[in-house]
């Protein structure tokens, strides 16, 4: 289905991925994913970040960044990317997305669970994030997970202006 871990592997370059079954890898976004990255936030949000405020972002070393990928055969690539900023025990999950063409197949699910695990590995216990209160979709995937609803920010978002459910998630197991 998709969703069973079979293991992990370093891809030819160097990258490390945890291989998932159906051609499908999860691992730390590179600067050679940007371009990839750029075109999905574009597909995804209104409002989307610069290359330039990704490129930033991956410098900061309170910043993770995943990719989930599909490969086939020798070529792979990015159907979609999260992001989460650590502080102490606590991290700000940022920029869910997947490729429209990918939604609904639970891949959002596997990338959102290996960035958690990539920050419990750092520590972080409690997640907190933003969902458009219209994204039935998204607050699903974050129900699915464990994180719950924990507040609501007036005018959060623009474009258009909606409100954001803040969400969260206590005590993830620190790996």
């Amino acid at each position: 289905d998709g969703t069973g871990e079979a293991g992990g592997g370093v891809w030819p370059d160097g990258r490390q991925a945890s291989i998932l079954s159906g051609g499908i890898s999860a691992r730390r976004m590179t600067a050679g994913d940007l371009e990839a990255v750029i075109r999905i936030e574009q597909k995804s949000f209104p409002d989307p970040w610069s290359f330039q405020s990704f490129q930033e972002s991956l410098g900061q070393p309170q910043a993770i960044w995943m990719v989930i990928e599909k490969a086939d055969g020798k070529e792979k690539w990015p159907i979609g990317y999260a992001g989460v900023y650590t502080v102490l025990d606590e991290g700000e999950i940022v920029n869910v997305a997947m490729e429209p063409e990918e939604r609904g197949k639970g891949y959002g699910k596997i990338l959102v669970e290996k960035l958690m695990e990539e920050g419990a590995k750092r520590g972080v216990s409690d997640f907190y994030l933003e969902v458009r209160m219209g994204n039935e979709a998204g607050k699903r995937l974050y129900r699915s997970l464990g994180v719950e609803p924990c507040g609501v920010r007036k005018d959060f978002y623009e474009q258009p202006r909606e409100d954001a459910l803040v969400m969260r998630c206590t005590g993830f197991p620190v790996i």
